[in-house]
């Protein structure tokens, strides 16, 4: 899955260049969707319950909410908390809405787009290519662990109708599994394997196979990690508390 690059806020009419984004080409020009996420270039800080969640960030939401416009007229985040929660979004007021304790959001209404913070996680991304129901998940390896993915295709086929043969999943921009080193409680947790020391493990793996078990057909990775490419994203083991957090976002723009 390529990505393209940032996308320029030629409809907002700022003068300042759009915050560093990639997104999802192949979404965008076969479904009519929106799907990427953001980088740290510059420093860009989505991090609202970070060290810095003072003038700067909230400065980086405005940035990033008016760069989207007209399209989407809504967006929504929470502060998550690694579980399996997950909130379904209809109508609601125009602007930024902030829920406590979700891993994930979901919606079938153009206009709206869903957020979540990430710095290493695996933001999960779901579409139902017929009705474009969208969700987009939190996945760390608690959440992964408790069933996220689960939880989200079972709300999207119980909210949208749809049917997970034909839903489209995409696991974004996180830590590799080069990078990533755990305990033995982890690899049991996620693997079923008993180990007796730390090693290595690779999330979107193990989310591409709770999909395959799930019936999902359409998956993709992708290739970017963000302790390889830390010069380009946020990633909590490399920076540890001083990391900020990338906004990863789904939806559909309104006509």
């Amino acid at each position: 899955m390529s990505y393209s690059g940032a996308i320029p806020l030629s409809e907002s009419g700022l003068d300042q260049p759009a915050p560093p984004r990639l997104e999802l080409g192949e979404w965008r020009a076969k479904y009519g969707v929106i799907a990427g996420i953001t980088g740290a270039d510059g420093g860009f800080d989505l991090g609202l319950w970070g060290r810095d969640p003072g003038e700067r960030v909230l400065r980086n939401w405005t940035e990033f909410q008016s760069s989207f416009e007209p399209g989407f007229e809504r967006f929504v985040v929470s502060r998550q908390k690694h579980g399996i929660d997950l909130a379904r979004w209809e109508g609601g007021v125009q602007g930024l809405s902030i829920r406590e304790g979700l891993d994930g959001h979901l919606t079938s209404e153009p206009g709206i787009l869903l957020t979540v913070l990430v710095a290493d996680c695996v933001p999960v991304y779901l579409l139902d290519p017929t009705s474009k129901a969208v969700a987009l998940l939190h996945a760390g390896w608690r959440g992964i662990a408790t069933g996220i993915l689960s939880a989200g295709v079972e709300q999207l086929e119980s909210a949208a109708g749809s049917i997970r043969d034909d839903l489209v999943m995409h696991c974004g921009i996180s830590v590799c599994g080069a990078c990533y080193e755990v305990g033995p409680v982890v690899i049991e947790e996620l693997t079923g394997r008993r180990v007796s020391t730390a090693e290595m493990l690779d999330l979107r793996s193990v989310l591409t196979s709770q999909a395959n078990r799930l019936g999902i057909r359409s998956v993709s990775v992708s290739t970017f990690c963000t302790v390889h490419d830390s010069g380009r994203f946020h990633s909590f083991r490399t920076r540890g508390e001083e990391a900020g957090r990338m906004a990863a976002y789904l939806g559909v723009p309104l006509a």
